[in-house]
Parts: structure tokens; sequence; C-alpha cells
């Protein structure tokens, strides 16, 4: 299999084109988002319930709920991304589909093992890394985690948290996470691609993402860079928004100022899974799909045989 090098303005490319997402199927796309983003959610809702509606606050019975939880989705979460690659690809090539066509991965013969396979690969090779690291270089972090996770978990509804001092050595550690965590977004988008919208194996998707990825630092790390600085823009906009919203309907009365605020507040969430599918979407079809030559971002001729 071949996977391209592009240019450091690809990762602005990628961008752009995931923001101009959905102008062909927008009823398809943005539904498909909106029942990613509720099926993602269900795990929290589940561990809420449990906590406040059933009154369950043994620390071991609240993490097996939410180890349960985790490893439902381990299975699931693939095969809705899957299908999500697959109606943006339609939408793309102004092929016909629906927001439902999120869950034809589900079916037999829609390639769910090699997704489950992929995600669940991919999944182990964060963790190891990430133990790598902390385990590393993180002295102290192990235990600094499980003291957040149990305060948080312990905090009592309308209280805050109490969380315990960061250990040193966290601005090193972070700092090298995020390189390494921008590295395997880029395995997982063009792997997923392969799996999704090919007939590639698990292990033929994952060597066609790490050879990407390494083939792409600097558009990827140019990404990563306009990715945190929109994000805190947006944030900060978000958050007036949403705050006035809130206060203004609150003028009245506190549930009608919930009611005003929500639906910016999901509506931005939901736009944030298209884009940020969107952007793997293209990534993958630059690398290893069919590829595209735009100003800034051009393939080069520089490819490897897989």
């Amino acid at each position: 299999m071949q996977t391209r090098a592009m240019g450091p303005g690809a990762g602005w490319t990628w961008l752009k084109r995931a923001i101009n997402l959905g102008r062909n199927n927008p009823k398809a796309l943005f539904g498909a988002a909106a029942l990613l983003m509720a099926v993602a959610l269900i795990p929290s809702l589940i561990q809420l319930f449990a906590q406040y509606g059933l009154g369950m606050s043994d620390m071991s019975t609240m993490l097996w709920i939410t180890g349960a939880t985790t490893l439902a989705m381990l299975v699931v979460y693939p095969l809705l991304i899957g299908g999500f690659f697959r109606v943006i690809d339609a939408t793309e090539h102004e092929q016909p589909t629906h927001a439902t066509a999120l869950f034809d991965t589900f079916k037999a013969g829609q390639g769910r093992g090699r997704l489950i396979g992929f995600g669940l690969l991919l999944t182990l090779i964060y963790v190891v890394v990430l133990v790598a690291i902390f385990g590393g270089l993180g002295s102290g972090f192990a235990a600094w985690y499980w003291e957040v996770i149990t305060a948080t978990q312990s905090a009592q509804p309308g209280t805050p948290p109490v969380v315990p001092p960061m250990p040193p050595g966290f601005g090193m550690v972070f700092g090298l996470t995020l390189l390494v965590m921008m590295f395997l977004g880029g395995v997982y988008s063009i792997g997923f691609g392969q799996v999704a919208l090919t007939q590639r194996t698990v292990g033929g998707a994952l060597a066609d993402g790490f050879t990407g990825a390494l083939k792409n630092l600097l558009p990827l790390l140019v990404l990563t860079v306009i990715l945190i600085v929109l994000m805190i823009v947006v944030a900060l906009i978000l958050g007036i928004v949403v705050g006035l919203l809130a206060v203004i309907g609150g003028l009245i009365h506190p549930a009608l100022g919930f009611a005003l605020a929500m639906p910016v507040y999901i509506g931005f969430l939901v736009v944030t899974y298209v884009v940020m599918f969107g952007v793997m979407y293209f990534m993958w079809r630059d690398i290893a799909g069919e590829g595209r030559v735009d100003a800034g971002g051009a393939a080069t001729d520089h490819q490897v045989e897989l």
C-alpha cells in the first residue's frame, strides 16, 4: 500500500475542508454526528444515574460500572467511527445516505471485525505508550491520577472536587504526551480510514497509519497548533454566549436560562464532531486514500511501498 507525504500546509487544508463538510447532505451528516454523540454519552449517563439516581456511593461498585461501560464502548465505538467515516465519504461523493447509516457497520458483512480489531489494537497501543511515558518520566503521576479520580467520584453534587496539587515535572510529561497523542492521532485517522473505507486488513491498516503519520509529522504539528489556538478562541466565545443566554433566561426563571443555553452547547458539540471526524477523513484521503493536490499541501512523489 502506498502512502503520500503532504506539505506543511496540509494541516490547515484538512481543517478548512472539514469545516466545509455538510454542504451536500447536511441532514445525514449532522444527524449521524448527533447520533454518534448521543451513543458516546451513554456510559457517562449510566454512571451518573447509578451514582445519583440509584444512590450508589461505594467506590468499588462505581469502578465496576465504569469498567463495564468502558469495555462496552471499546467494542461499539470503532463501529460508530467506521459508520461515520462512510457517511462522510458518501456525502463527499454525493451518494445517497442517511443519518442512521451510522449503524450499518453493526451488520454482518460490513467489516465489523476489522473495525473492532483495529480499535482494540489502537487502544492497547495508547495504553502501553501512556504507561511508558508516565512510568518512565512521571514519578508519582499514577498516584496523583488515582487521587483525582477518587476525589471526582466522591464529590457531592454541586460541590467541586478537591483536586490534589500536580506532581513536579508535569509540564514536561504533558508536552511529551501531547506530541505522542498528535502522532497517534494521525495513525488513528489513517488506519481507521483504511479499515472503514477499503478492504485493508488490521495489520495493513496499522502499518499504513504509522507510515503515513511518520511521513507527515510537519502537517500534523501544524494542525495541532492550529487546533489548540482554535479551541481556546472557540471556548472563550462559547463560554460568553452560553453565559449570556443563561443569565438572560435566568432573569425570568433558571429553567429558561438552561433551555436557552443547552441548544447552543449541544449544537456546538455536534459541529465539533463533524469537524473532528472530517479532519480525520480528509487526512486519510490525502495520505492513503484517493488523494488530492492542494496549494500549500501538495502530495510529494516520495512514496513507500508496504
